[in-house]
């Protein structure tokens, strides 16, 4: 079901404690001032739900995960995969996210976006990015079909930049990528999203360094925020 009720802007942070990460969103996401960038850690954002980049079995022993896990408590993991296993019969899609209470008042929501299928895998010369951020930020929308209003700020990092050795810049152009689909697009499904960025990202490699590429949505009414 579509929905076409206009939301309130999201509040985007986004977060990290790679200089080059940072640089390369600042200029990736030069022509979108509403975006708020800074050198941080994700752990000091209040707002109200945070992405983690995770595997498909939502196991936090690493990177983003292992430092939100010791933050929230062991308890977080078995949320994140009891959404998993309820949802997704224990195994998380690139290109799906969970969005699961923290059990903490800041941030309200811990949403899990697996950027590859097992703990430190190389996802350098994939789409995952464009698919991880795409789906956190749809992971947005359906929560706020269920609770409108519930997130109104969310905090992400640089996806794949650290335990899945993408490089700064690809990272930064494919999360523009996943960002400017939220604006235009509601997906009713996860498979829906991953055909339609999928299928306009597979020549990709042959543009020029640096290209971003904005998603066409399906040819049918959008949720518009």
């Amino acid at each position: 079901m579509t929905d076409n009720r206009v939301q309130p802007r999201l509040r985007v942070v986004l977060t990290d404690l790679n200089a080059q990460v940072v640089q390369a969103w600042r200029a990736a996401f030069a022509d979108t001032p509403e975006i708020e960038i800074r050198r941080g850690s994700i752990l000091d954002e209040d707002v109200d739900a945070w992405v983690t980049p995770t595997n498909s079995r939502g196991r936090m022993d690493g990177g983003v995960d292992a430092v939100i896990k010791r933050h929230l408590g062991a308890g977080i993991q078995l949320r994140v995969q009891r959404a998993i296993r309820d949802g997704f019969a224990g195994g998380l899609p690139v290109g799906s996210a969970v969005c699961v209470p923290s059990g903490a008042q800041k941030p309200r929501f811990l949403i899990s976006t697996p950027t590859m299928e097992q703990s430190s895998q190389d996802v350098g010369h994939t789409l995952n990015v464009a698919l991880a951020c795409a789906a956190a930020f749809q992971a947005v929308h359906r929560q706020n079909r269920v609770a409108p209003g519930s997130i109104r700020s969310v905090a992400l990092v640089g996806m794949g930049a650290q335990t899945g050795r993408v490089p700064a810049q690809v990272c930064a152009n494919l999360m523009w990528t996943g960002y400017t689909l939220f604006n235009d697009h509601c997906f009713d499904s996860y498979d829906d999203l991953r055909s339609t960025v999928v299928g306009q990202l597979t020549d990709i490699d042959s543009a020029p360094a640096g290209t971003r590429v904005r998603i066409v949505p399906p040819a049918r009414p959008g949720f518009r925020h």
